[in-house]
């Protein structure tokens, strides 16, 4: 196995078979090699195995790893006795992280969980290297989970989430690239608040509707009133103007089928004939 300076795997390549198996390993591989002989052709049922497309076969003899890496797909060849493999499934794993309860960088406490999608890229590092790759992923996806939002605030939760799949992506492929696992996307689910924090915000968001409602009308009201006095402006000057007005108002009346006519009086006269009774 090489690595860089920095620790990172670059290419796992198994022990040769033929150099340290000893006197013993010698012997066990040559009475293996009669047995398949004496047996023949019954030995060949025992000794080819089929991996699928979508697999490969880490084989393992006396305990080492065989020359050449992981073998497949397809038919290879198996030394009864001496020789186990095992098998590595390819094709890409949706891992569902359950919901994890986080207190957020500004002690919101909120509970979120997310999917990743990923895939074994090298069959033999992710055996020789990891008791169980899937599992390891599994926990490690859980605690890089907490780990970035306990360093965001809730609004970024809610509303960047994107950079927050990227970021766990980042951490996780270069957790796991040891392990033979390749990390292609990570999505956040579900962001789910606490009742009473959901009554707050709900709370808080009518208030501020609220609040711009009335900034609203009041503006619609002081743009009404500078209209309405220049209205009035316009009609003082000219008698003609009110008595057009008083005309639209009746057509308008009328045009609603409605029998109430009204009929402006002067105050002035008004005021005379209350004098007068």
């Amino acid at each position: 196995m090489k690595t860089d300076g920095f620790g990172k795997v670059l290419e796992f390549r198994a022990d040769d078979t033929d150099e340290g198996i000893g006197m013993c390993g010698w012997i066990l591989t040559a009475i293996s090699w009669l047995i398949v002989i004496v047996t023949l052709p019954f030995s060949l049922c025992v000794c080819f195995k089929v991996v699928q497309e979508y697999e490969r076969a880490v084989i393992f003899r006396l305990g080492r790893l065989l020359q050449g890496g992981s073998k497949g797909p397809g038919i290879f060849f198996v030394l009864p006795c001496i020789e186990s493999y095992q098998k590595v499934d390819l094709r890409t794993i949706t891992l569902g992280v359950p919901p994890q309860e986080v207190l957020t960088k500004d002690s919101v406490t909120v509970s979120v969980d997310a999917v990743v999608y990923y895939r074994v890229s090298n069959a033999t590092v992710s055996v020789a290297n990891v008791e169980n790759a899937h599992h390891s992923t599994r926990l490690l996806a859980q605690t890089s989970l907490r780990n970035i939002l306990g360093t965001k605030n809730l609004h970024e939760i809610l509303s960047d989430r994107e950079s927050i799949s990227l970021a766990m992506q980042t951490i996780l492929d270069e957790a796991t690239a040891a392990w033979g696992i390749k990390v292609e996307r990570v999505e956040i689910k579900d962001a789910r608040l606490p009742e009473q924090l959901q009554r707050a915000m709900a709370a808080e968001a009518e208030a501020a509707r609220e609040a711009r409602a009335k900034v609203i009308a009041a503006e619609g009201e002081k743009k009404a009133s500078g209209a309405l006095r220049d209205a009035s402006e316009i009609i003082s000057e000219s008698s003609s103007a009110l008595q057009l007005r008083y005309l639209q108002t009746l057509n308008s009346i009328s045009a609603e089928k409605n029998s109430t006519i009204i009929f402006p009086l002067p105050l002035d006269m008004v005021t005379s004939m209350l004098g007068r009774g």
